[in-house]
């Protein structure tokens, strides 16, 4: 059985997101990114999954950009656990924040389709599969082998 845990610790968040991360070559292949992933993530909100034996299997890092708007700045999940519903709880988890703190749109970046990546290609239809809907895509955000979509879900709160 998967629990799902906010995480208060700055150490155990880094730990949790750098051991993840790497576990994740073809999404996070830079050793740098990971380690700013890992420095970024200790001040955000964030949630792990771990399984019965208290074991992290899963992440995700919330960015609050403003009043309006919140990001999903980083997510994993181990290899061996996904397509098991793990990333659909932890995004559900994010739109509850929002929801909470009457933050209207959830955002996330993540590699654009014309960068041709079977794993990334996966990612945007798990996004889309979530609610999410691509806007703009900033072909040098990143970098120019790094095209980047910028994504967004419309989170619906009452009083907001």
């Amino acid at each position: 059985m998967i629990e799902i845990k906010e995480i208060k610790s700055a150490a155990e968040k880094s730990k949790i997101c750098g051991t993840i991360l790497r576990s994740l070559p073809n999404w996070f292949g830079v050793e740098a990114s990971i380690v700013d992933y890992m420095d970024k993530a200790t001040g955000m909100p964030f949630y792990s999954a771990k399984d019965e034996d208290g074991n992290a299997v899963g992440f995700v890092a919330l960015k609050i950009h403003s009043e309006y708007a919140a990001e999903v700045c980083v997510m994993g999940i181990l290899g061996e656990y996904h397509r098991q519903g793990i990333g659909r709880k932890l995004i559900k988890l994010c739109e509850s924040f929002c929801m909470e703190n009457k933050i209207e749109f959830l955002t996330v970046k993540t590699l654009a389709e014309s960068r041709e990546s079977e794993s990334y290609g996966k990612t945007r239809l798990f996004y889309q599969s979530m609610g999410f809907r691509p806007l703009e895509v900033f072909p040098l955000l990143w970098d120019e082998d790094n095209p980047c979509l910028f994504m967004v879900k419309v989170v619906r709160c009452e009083g907001a």
